[in-house]
């Protein structure tokens, strides 16, 4: 298994919004357009892959110059809870402090706030709606 930083545009690139699409937006109904695809190639993508699979991914999408946002968690139906989520979150978090970021924010659904509550995420604020499903905003000092 090996977590990476994936290019964007290419075939790794190509797995990761079809593994988002199927994860987080087609429940939904929701698509990606092509404008939220373009301006992806600003952010930091990351993967994790299995005989060159996707199994997992997030992004981390620059705010300032201490802060990121995480966004579009994802790991493969069936691979829940094996682990995959939380190796991803540190090598996020890694590579967040090599660049020199200080702190990670994001909108966790309040589905996954177990999850991020056992890395050290806190909760910021009260529950909202985005997408029709109940978030938190959380973050991390790094």
């Amino acid at each position: 298994m090996a977590i990476k930083v994936i290019n964007h545009g290419g075939k790794e690139y190509k797995q990761m919004v079809d593994l988002r699409y199927q994860i987080l937006r087609k429940p939904l109904g929701l698509v990606f357009t092509e404008e939220e695809l373009v301006t992806e190639k600003n952010y930091i993508l990351i993967g994790c892959f299995d005989d060159n699979k996707i199994e997992g991914c997030c992004v981390l999408i620059p705010l300032d110059n201490e802060t990121l946002q995480l966004r579009q968690m994802a790991v493969t139906s069936g691979l829940q809870g094996k682990g995959i989520g939380r190796m991803l979150m540190q090598f996020a978090e890694n590579i967040s402090r090599d660049r020199k970021y200080k702190k990670i924010i994001m909108h966790a659904r309040k589905t996954a706030l177990g999850f991020y509550e056992k890395l050290g995420y806190v909760k910021t604020g009260d529950e909202f709606l985005e997408v029709t499903i109940p978030h938190y905003i959380m973050e991390k000092k790094l």
